[in-house]
């Protein structure tokens, strides 16, 4: 419980500031560490299921995505660099299973090209497309506002889903996948995140203040608006994002459980892995891009 903690004050503040303050291709950058470090732990899972990933094309192909990310978007504003990043999202996921199956061609052992492939893909779609969404987002109108808004909701969700469901968890959301996730806990999850939800709207203004006077943001990147938000959309957003990342918990339980391992990896002292710590964003980034992404093609 103590290396969970003491690792959590060390990286909250250094992710807010990066979201918050760090441009475009920095964070570009960022967010590409981050997915070769979760697909080459996710790759090591796949072993477990006798697949023998395409591990390098894999992390080469993760690599240049976000490279021409961080080039395309960094100057752009925010409905030029929507439609950019839509553009190349499709490309991305219509190519990404023809160069794996190509590259799985050259398997000595033709019956491991398939499955190898099958990985990589999944990989780059479960993994590396989220991450770019998130990316993007920061390139939206408010989309510091925005991530700043997800990951509190996140976070709200998971540390109340662990302690609600800790001390007064009765009932198994999925015994056999998650063991310790109770209905309580998820219960608890989802009214946290509506109520930091909530609270984040209802004051934007002045949050937003607060940090354009602190030299965090830029006017761009938060809500500013006088009039405040209608508080239906907002909780139901919140309720979608709280959904999907508790599903995003559960989906990476189920591999892990499938390849009977605890944790996907050791790199974050009293966490596990790196897609321990972003499972549940892996769900909930592409529902808060598509509904920022729709504000902006208005």
């Amino acid at each position: 419980m103590l290396k969970r903690i003491a690792t959590a004050v060390v990286l909250i503040p250094i992710v807010l500031a990066l979201i918050l303050r760090a441009p475009v291709p920095v964070l570009a950058a960022v967010a590409a560490i981050v997915a070769l470090l979760t697909i080459h732990e996710f790759l090591h899972l796949t072993e477990s299921y006798g697949v023998q990933p395409l591990r390098w094309p894999t992390y080469i192909f993760a690599a240049i995505f976000f490279a021409l990310l961080g080039l395309n978007l960094g100057n752009q504003k925010p409905l030029p660099a929507t439609a950019i990043f839509i553009y190349c999202l499709a490309f991305a996921a219509a190519i990404v299973p023809f160069v794996a199956l190509t590259v799985a061609m050259r398997r000595v052992e033709l019956r491991s090209g398939y499955p190898a492939a099958a990985a990589s893909v999944f990989a780059f779609t479960y993994i590396v497309l989220p991450l770019g969404m998130l990316l993007q987002l920061r390139q939206q109108w408010a989309g510091a506002f925005y991530l700043l808004y997800l990951l509190l909701v996140v976070w709200a969700g998971d540390i109340f889903a662990y302690f609600v469901g800790k001390a007064v968890g009765r009932h198994w959301m999925a015994a056999r996948i998650s063991p310790k996730k109770t209905w309580e806990g998820a219960v608890a999850s989802l009214v946290a995140s509506v109520a930091v939800g909530w609270l984040l709207f209802q004051y934007s203004l002045q949050i937003s203040t607060a940090l354009l006077h602190a030299g965090l943001i830029e006017r761009r990147d938060g809500l500013f608006g006088l009039e405040q938000p209608v508080a239906g959309p907002v909780i139901a957003l919140t309720i979608a994002i709280n959904v999907a990342a508790q599903l995003g918990d559960l989906v990476e339980s189920l591999i892990k459980r499938g390849a009977g391992v605890k944790d996907s990896g050791a790199i974050l002292p009293g966490h596990g892995g790196m897609l321990d710590r972003i499972d549940a964003l892996l769900f909930a980034a592409p529902v808060l891009w598509f509904y920022a992404a729709w504000r902006v093609m208005q």
